[in-house]
């Protein structure tokens, strides 16, 4: 069951972070950001490392975000640019969006899944070293995806409000 929540987070995450680079609104991308964040954070509670998502909501979610939303209401809104609901970057994003899934699903589908794993302990005693070891091997390559992923969606949310002035 865990697998099928994983998978749905997923796809929902890259389906999100498209939308970020494809709509032309900047506070509609911030929302499509914030919805990304958070499927971020359910892959992350699916997992098992819950404290990586209660980080990820608080932190990204709650506090960026904010700044983020923020710094887009500072922005004219008068421009005529805004009208058009999607860019022209439309199809180039779907198109990245469609490879990256693609290339993705086909390399996560050769790493045999492990979700049966208890949380990270030392005789039953949780400590910050065990917790570290324990993420460092299981979920080094989410971490890592979690921050390319991060990195494309401010990008995206530069390239908006760049785009904006």
């Amino acid at each position: 069951m865990t697998g099928i929540f994983i998978t749905l987070f997923s796809l929902l995450s890259v389906v999100f972070a498209g939308m970020v680079i494809a709509i032309r609104q900047p506070m509609r991308s911030a929302l499509c950001l914030v919805a990304h964040m958070i499927s971020l954070a359910a892959i992350y509670a699916c997992l098992g490392a819950h404290v990586v998502a209660v980080f990820q909501v608080l932190i990204y979610v709650g506090a960026v975000m904010v700044f983020m939303v923020y710094t887009i209401m500072l922005l004219d809104d008068r421009d005529s640019s805004y009208r058009h609901v999607f860019s022209g970057m439309t199809m180039p994003a779907i198109a990245i969006v469609l490879v990256v899934g693609a290339a993705l699903w086909m390399l996560l589908g050769q790493q045999p899944a492990n979700f049966a794993t208890a949380g990270p302990t030392l005789d039953g005693i949780f400590t910050f070293r065990s917790f570290s070891t324990e993420f460092m091997k299981q979920y080094w390559f989410h971490f890592e995806l979690a921050t390319v992923l991060l990195l494309i969606g401010i990008v995206a949310a530069w390239t908006a409000v760049k785009e904006g002035l």
